[in-house]
């Protein structure tokens, strides 16, 4: 048995052979969950493993081509999807996690939506008064700040002009970002390391802090014994094909899952159905669905260029929905436009005049579910969407086209089944808000993903208490969006990290 060497970044190359070694602290996954509680968990003393599937990247791995960028970084190549109702839902496999390719936003969580999760989940130390510490040292760490206008660009601009025009409230998007260029390449990886990702930021404070971190290994199991958790073990695994080589083992006196809220739940079953007393394990799988519009304009707009998703409006989150501006590689972003061929190719010419704008809603009644696959760690989903949370999608895609035409847009293309693919005035979109909509009209996608391990304050309804603890097992805890007991309405990465945090500090003084 070797001894775990201190403050150690391990990369595929590096592996020769099978391994155990010995932790206070095993954290699977290192995205905004892992990361948080890896650092703060070093900064309390703790001898750390922080285990991550991906490999690290750098800029000189990061593609513009978003059809090779997603299959090096995203899990399944990018091309994950739901059952059932059938929506893409991507989820990176890279050292920091979701954080190397967001778009850095960053939300507290409304004070309505964590009164609704006190009183529906019986949490008595979740509300906002109780969360703000956890996001102030959050932001503080990671420098989050409102956009600067110097790059928002026309894209973010246009958006704030329409939203002004019609009385709705809007502001520059909260990101976790330091000298932010607005080159517009969030998505397929930061070149210029102006977004504070956690492979750059938390990662790196845990590694001084003493913090060994092992890339390219795949957790399988979690080891348990006598209702108390032993550590981990899994297999290495090669980038991007994921064949697997060397076993490991890491023991432990705690392990914390943060592997996001499909992977996590698949590691527990496959563990034997870990801390499943209540039944809840992959169960009340949801998603904010989003939907996305195109706006021409006269003049030239180079959405190219500008922060990726600068400006935010949350004036309509009572109505479950939240508007924001939108950047992609074009060919990401033509799989919303309609037509093909000499028909496609004309609207990916408009697109120097064109912004483009989404939607995500919280579709608190829109359920699926996670299952393990009888072979490999992939995970089976199934979800629908339902119809009441379809409405608020079509009431979202009538207030962005509203938003376009207040703006001065010449024009938008929809991307709906059986209207028009062109509008060219507020008077000929009103068929957005007439016309009644099915699931199979939309185009939607969902990358922001809950409630798979939720907290409850009663261990029949939930997997883990407020602080993350597993109900179930000793000195086992989660520290992802799978804890969330509902959708929270905005974008989820600042309180997972808030939550994380706070269940770092937990953890620490229990051990």
């Amino acid at each position: 048995m070797s001894a775990l060497p201190t403050g150690d970044l391990r990369v595929f190359a590096q592996y020769e052979r099978d391994f155990t070694e010995d932790v206070d602290v095993a954290v699977v996954g290192s995205g905004p969950g892992g990361a948080v509680v890896a650092k703060e968990l070093t900064d309390a003393g703790k001898r750390v493993a922080l285990l991550e599937e991906g490999p690290p990247f750098t800029p000189a791995d990061f593609e513009l081509d978003g059809a090779l960028s997603m299959a090096r970084t995203m899990r399944e190549g990018g091309l994950r999807a739901t059952r059932g109702t059938v929506m893409p839902t991507m989820q990176a496999i890279a050292l920091g996690g979701g954080s190397l390719v967001n778009s850095a936003i960053c939300n507290r969580a409304p004070d309505f939506v964590l009164d609704d999760w006190c009183t529906q989940f019986e949490l008595e130390h979740t509300t906002r008064r109780d969360l703000d510490p956890h996001y102030d040292a959050v932001g503080k760490f990671l420098g989050i700040a409102p956009t600067p206008e110097n790059v928002l660009g026309q894209r973010n601009l246009l958006f704030k002009r329409g939203c002004d025009a019609l009385g709705y409230a809007s502001e520059p998007t909260e990101r976790n970002v330091r000298g932010c260029r607005g080159s517009g390449e969030c998505f397929t990886g930061c070149r210029t390391r102006a977004k504070q990702s956690l492979d750059l930021t938390y990662v790196p404070a845990a590694l001084r802090g003493g913090a060994s971190v092992l890339t390219s290994v795949r957790v399988e199991r979690v080891v348990a014994e006598g209702g108390r958790v032993r550590g981990v073990a899994g297999r290495v695994v090669a980038p991007f094909t994921g064949r697997p080589s060397h076993r490991f083992r890491v023991n432990a006196r705690a392990v914390v899952l943060a592997a996001g809220c499909m992977a996590t739940p698949v590691i527990l079953q496959k563990s034997g159905n870990l801390v499943n007393r209540s039944g809840q394990v992959g169960e009340n799988l949801q998603f904010h669905p989003g939907v996305a519009m195109m706006g021409v304009f006269r003049d030239e707009v180079t959405p190219q260029f500008g922060a990726t998703q600068g400006y935010q409006s949350r004036h309509f989150l009572r109505d479950g929905f939240k508007l924001e501006t939108l950047w992609a590689p074009p060919a990401v972003l033509a799989v919303r436009l309609p037509g093909y061929g000499e028909s496609l190719k004309r609207r990916l010419a408009m697109i120097p005049h064109a912004a483009i704008w989404d939607a995500i809603a919280s579709c608190n009644r829109s359920i699926g579910r996670v299952r393990a696959r009888a072979r490999g760690l992939d995970p089976n989903l199934s979800w629908r969407l339902h119809p009441q949370d379809l409405r608020i999608l079509a009431q979202a895609l009538w207030t962005l086209s509203e938003i376009f035409f207040a703006a001065g847009a010449d024009s938008i293309v929809p991307g709906v089944y059986g209207i028009p693919e062109e509008i060219h005035s507020r008077a000929e979109a009103e068929v957005l808000r007439t016309r009644p909509l099915e699931v199979s009209d939309i185009v939607i996608g969902g990358n922001h993903a809950f409630c798979t391990t939720r907290m409850h304050g009663d261990p029949r309804r939930g997997v883990v208490d407020e602080y993350g603890k597993c109900h179930d097992v000793e000195n086992l805890w989660i520290a992802d969006t799978g804890v969330f007991p509902r959708c929270p309405s905005v974008n989820p990465m600042w309180t997972g990290m808030a939550l994380a945090h706070r269940t770092a500090q937990a953890l620490a003084e229990r051990l």
